[in-house]
């Protein structure tokens, strides 16, 4: 079985979620920098590697976007670092809270979280479950607050 080492993990997360050049020997300058923005969105069909889950639509839904910084997102080090990757976790997290326009009419039951490529459409690049499934009602308030949204890679 292959596995991704703790550097490339960093250097992963630093490229896609924090705007990092990629940083390995040998990469092309080509490589540049990840996307400028991601944009998590609410799911209540979890995803597979495979498949795309259930997204949430209507009723005032829409995906949040985070621009991809070190200040954006934590290093691997731990939640609030805001300097490059050097942990050996592979896990990320939100710096700051992250906010979802207010429910017109309910959103039903959502059981994970998405990172997307686009704000709309695109693709699911990353996904995780929730500890604790929520259902969200008409004028509820949808937020996660720092470092409560994380997202994993290998490990």
């Amino acid at each position: 079985m292959a596995a991704l080492s703790d550097f490339m993990e960093n250097k992963i997360i630093d490229w896609l979620l924090r705007a990092q050049a990629i940083g390995i020997t040998g990469a092309s300058a080509a490589a540049g920098t990840g996307p400028s923005s991601l944009f998590v969105g609410l799911l209540t069909a979890a995803p597979g590697e495979g498949t795309a889950g259930t997204e949430v639509t209507g009723n005032g839904y829409a995906r949040v976007a985070v621009t991809s910084s070190l200040t954006a997102w934590a290093g691997t080090q731990g939640a609030a670092s805001t300097l490059a990757s050097t942990g050996a976790t592979g896990t990320t997290s939100n710096n700051a809270i992250l906010t979802f326009p207010t429910p017109t009419l309910g959103w039903g039951t959502v059981v994970a979280l998405g990172l997307y490529d686009a704000a709309t459409v695109g693709n699911l690049l990353i996904y995780s479950t929730l500890t604790i499934s929520k259902t969200i009602n008409q004028g509820d308030a949808v937020t996660f607050p720092a470092a409560s949204l994380t997202f994993q890679i290998d490990n």
